[in-house]
Order: C-alpha cells, then structure tokens, then sequence
C-alpha cells in the first residue's frame, strides 16, 4: 500500500522495510545535528555572556538553561532511533515532534532575552537552519514539509509580534513594523524554502529508486559478477522477499551473447529439483537488457568454505556431493549437460528446517544432448580449465553426463584435500594435465590419510576413460552412501557447525578470485 498525502506526486512509500530503515536512520542523522548545533550554541551564548559582562544583550541564567534544554529533545530521540527498528508511522510522528519542539525550544530563547534583537535574529537563524536542514536530511513530500514547517513557525512569529517589537522599540512603531514585517516574511521564506528542498530531494529520491528497479524488484546491492552478467540482491515490492536479479553485461550486448543469456533462462527454468537455483521470473529492461530473476542464496559457495575453512571432513563432503547429484540427476534426465560443474558454482546454505542445504547455480553453458538443438558451435572449448574433463579438451561437441561427473569428482577433490586436482602456471599446462596425468591421491595433497573409500570414489570420478567413471549422477550418489562415513555428518553436526560460526544471514566473502569460466571457440576464422 501506498499513502496520499496530495497530489500524484505526494505519494510516500510506506510499505518498504528498507525505506522504514531509511528513515529512521535519517530521523536519527537528523537528531544528531540538532544536538551537536544546539550544544555547540550553548557553549557560544556561555561564553559571549562571560565576555560581554552580563550587559544588555546577555540574557541571565534563563537564557542560559534554556539554550542547554534545547539540546536535550535531539539527544533523547537520536538515543531512541539508534535502537530496534521502529515502525514507519511512529519515525513519522516522533519527526514532527523534535521539529515542533526544537522550534518551540528555540523560540523561548527569544522569551528568555527580553527585547534583545541579536537574539531575536539567533531566533530567526535557528528556525531557518532547523526547517532547511530537515528537508535535506529526512526524506518528505512538499505538502508534509510545508505545514509541519509552518506549524514550527508559529512560536517565533509569536515572539516576534508580541515581545520582541514592542519591547526594542517601544514608541518607534514605524521601525517596529518594518523589522516585524521583515522579520516573518524571512520565516516565511524559511518555510517556504524548506518545502521547495523537499520537493526537488524527494523527487530526486524517488527517481533514483525507479532507476534501480525492475518490474516490481527493487535493487538493493551487488552479490556477484561473471562473465555474462552481474548478480544483484534485490526485493520484490509486495512480497517483500529477497530475490537475486542476474542482470545481462552491458559489454556482452551482442544479439548472441542475449541468446545464449535467454537459453540459460529456458534451460534452469525446467529444473525443479530442491538442490537447483529455483528461477522466478524473467524479462528486458526498458532498454532493452535481458535479466532474470532466482531464489537469493543467503550462504557461501565451496570455494569460500574451503578458503575461509580450510579442507572438509569426508562425512561433509559425501553429504554435500550427494545433493549436488541429486541437481544433476535431474538435469542429465533432462537431457541438460551442465558443463560448468566448479566449487564456485555449488552455493552452501543454512535454513531454519534444514542446515547444509546444497544449490547448483549458473546453467549459462549448459547444453542438451540432442545435437539439432544445441545452440553452443561445435568445437568450442567451454567452462573452467581446472574441473575440464579430458574429452571436453579434446572434443567439447561430444560431452556428456560423465563430463559433469569427472567435474564433480574435482570438486569433491578439492573439499578433501583443499587443493585442486590439477595446478599449473599456464591454462595448457593445466588442460594438458587434465588429459595426460593421472591425479595423486587426496590423501598424498593434504598430508594425512582419508578414508578409503571415499578416495576411490573420487578417483573414479577423475577417470581418463569415461567409460570407467559413474554412469550416471544416480550411480555416484549410490558410491557415495555405500561409503563408510555416510550419514555420520547429521542435522546435529551441521547445526553446530553454522551456529558456531554465525555465517547467516550475513555472505561471506572470498578474498581471491575464482577460477574463471573460459569458452575458446576452435572453428571461428582466424
């Protein structure tokens, strides 16, 4: 819902946790300049009143306490803003209440001086500095600025009328008048200014909330960037749920790169299984660019686990393959070769009902078994070098299911032992490896024995032959729980693993770059 305060343009959103939030925080920025100003006033009025000598334009004890009361209402409410999330309407009134009452405070100072005209301008001053500063700092609609402005005006038009004039002035009506009718069109310049700020911040505001939106998502931050396009949080206006909005690189605008970008739509939107990225909605932007939007994964990939963790425990690791296979088994069904199997790609999560949740992410290369439909030219060398089976080196067009599962043996190899399968100082060295060199043990790369069965599994898995590998997601899933350690890794341990390290709601953050995903097309013309 959204509340009319006046025309079209007046309209303030309310329902929006994040703009709530917002404001609130403003509201507390807002508290704190009046504090710092009002304080810092009061020490200046000390110290004119100490060096003028308690003459004429002092103001006694009164003025004094007054100008150290003025402060105490900012300080109260920038403590209470500083505390849980209030709600919007609340932030609101409580606004118009440290408006209203540091005006009111400030035009007591004028009481407090009796037919003093240097702080009857102090008076003057500090109502225009209260009611421009707010329409800078606190977001509001012109008609909202506007009253609440003017109602903040009354008690120093009041004090101008009624005290100030006379008594400066006394039987000089005609000066009185003119200093009077000078005096509140200047306040009414300050409410009137005050309001015009609103007007231009609020519109301002609110364009650059239209620029990061898309549809009814609204951007909020950058998650991650690939080699197609950049991932972005966001939240859907009505639901009020996060999403992850993957957006199409202004660099990769090229009619095919929104082809391919369009298939891995397609593609990950016929996947249903649990343990793969759920795809919700779809579409161009007003200027024309491709994005869609998934599930946000509030969790860290594998290749963050193990650089923030070091290696995993091998009931961790089967309980964390198998779940991947699960994703695969469904995608391979479907005649889906996801091509691009890396520990970057496989996204670890914690929920309230389930910890340890596995998702699969980034069908950007897949492709399908059936030829006729295959978009990907035949020859191109796709995905990332380090997880590359050796037939996706030799001959990418003839990659199948096995291809994922040498990939997701790489994986789980780099889980056991923290290190990658194959390292080299060159993208050929690495490929070459791949093709020609049979992997040492994990055991031997991390230094101390694993279990024995696992190892084997893994091995199997990174089979030059392919033919001598799994046959299917479904056979490896069914190694896997044949392995000594499956099942030793339950709900109890992994609760005690995330708790232990609070890494919900909050992503982690890799401190070196992934293995890049490359695609090297052998048949262009050179």
């Amino acid at each position: 819902m959204r509340r009319a305060l006046g025309p079209m343009h007046d309209f303030v959103p309310t329902d929006s946790v994040e703009a709530g939030q917002d404001l609130q925080a403003r509201v507390t920025r807002f508290a704190g300049v009046l504090f710092l100003l009002g304080t810092a006033l009061a020490i200046a009025s000390s110290l004119a009143h100490l060096l003028t000598e308690h003459t004429s334009e002092g103001a006694g004890l009164a003025h004094q306490i007054v100008h150290l009361v003025a402060a105490l209402p900012a300080a109260a409410v920038w403590v209470w803003c500083r505390g849980r999330p209030r709600s919007v309407p609340l932030v609101e009134r409580v606004d118009v209440a440290l408006t209203l009452t540091t005006c009111t405070v400030d035009a007591l100072l004028g009481f407090s001086a009796e037919g003093s005209l240097s702080v009857a301008f102090s008076v003057i001053f500090a109502l225009t500095y209260t009611l421009v500063g707010r329409s800078i700092i606190v977001p509001s609609t012109f008609h909202r600025t506007l009253w609440l402005s003017a109602a903040g005006a009354i008690p120093t038009a009041v004090l101008l009328v009624t005290q100030v004039t006379p008594r400066a002035f006394g039987s000089s009506t005609t000066s009185g008048y003119v200093f009077t009718a000078f005096s509140l069109l200047w306040c009414a310049f300050a409410v009137l200014a005050a309001a015009a700020n609103s007007r231009e911040l609020y519109g301002l505001r609110a364009k650059i909330r239209e620029i990061g939106k898309l549809g009814q998502y609204t951007l909020e931050e950058k998650i991650g960037e690939g080699g197609m396009g950049v991932v972005y949080k966001a939240t859907h206006a009505m639901l009020r749920r996060p999403a992850a909005i993957k957006l199409l690189s202004k660099e990769r605008s090229s009619e095919k790169d929104q082809l391919r970008f369009e298939r891995e739509v397609q593609l990950t939107s016929r996947l249903r299984h649990p343990n793969t990225v759920s795809i919700f909605d779809y579409g161009r932007t007003s200027e024309g660019a491709f994005y869609y939007v998934m599930e946000y994964l509030d969790g860290l990939d594998l290749e963050q686990l193990v650089v923030h963790h070091g290696p995993v425990d091998a009931a961790r690791v089967i309980h964390i393959l198998r779940q991947v296979c699960g994703a695969l088994g469904e995608a391979h069904a479907l005649e889906l070769v996801h091509r691009d199997i890396k520990p970057a790609n496989i996204v670890l999560m914690a929920r309230v009902d389930e910890p340890d949740v596995v998702k699969v992410v980034d069908f950007g290369l897949a492709r399908t078994l059936e030829r006729n439909t295959d978009e990907s030219r035949v020859g191109a060398l796709t995905g990332t070098p380090l997880y590359l089976s050796p037939e996706a080196i030799t001959s990418p067009e003839a990659t199948d299911a096995r291809s994922d599962i040498y990939a997701l043996g790489a994986v789980g190899y780099f889980l056991l032992a923290g290190r990658n399968v194959f390292d080299g100082s060159t993208v050929v060295e690495v490929l070459s490896r791949h093709m020609l060199e049979a992997p040492a043990p994990p055991s031997k790369q991390l230094g101390r024995p694993l279990p024995a069965d696992l190892e084997a599994v893994i091995l199997k898995c990174l089979a030059k032959d392919r033919d001598a590998r799994p046959a299917s997601a479904a056979a490896l899933a069914e190694a896997l729980l044949n392995c000594e350690d499956a099942g030793r890794y339950d709900r109890k341990a992994a609760l005690t693993w995330w708790q232990g390290r609070s890494l919900s709601p909050k992503r982690e953050h890799s401190t070196r770059d992934s293995p890049a995903t490359m695609a090297i097309d052998f048949t262009a013309p050179r």
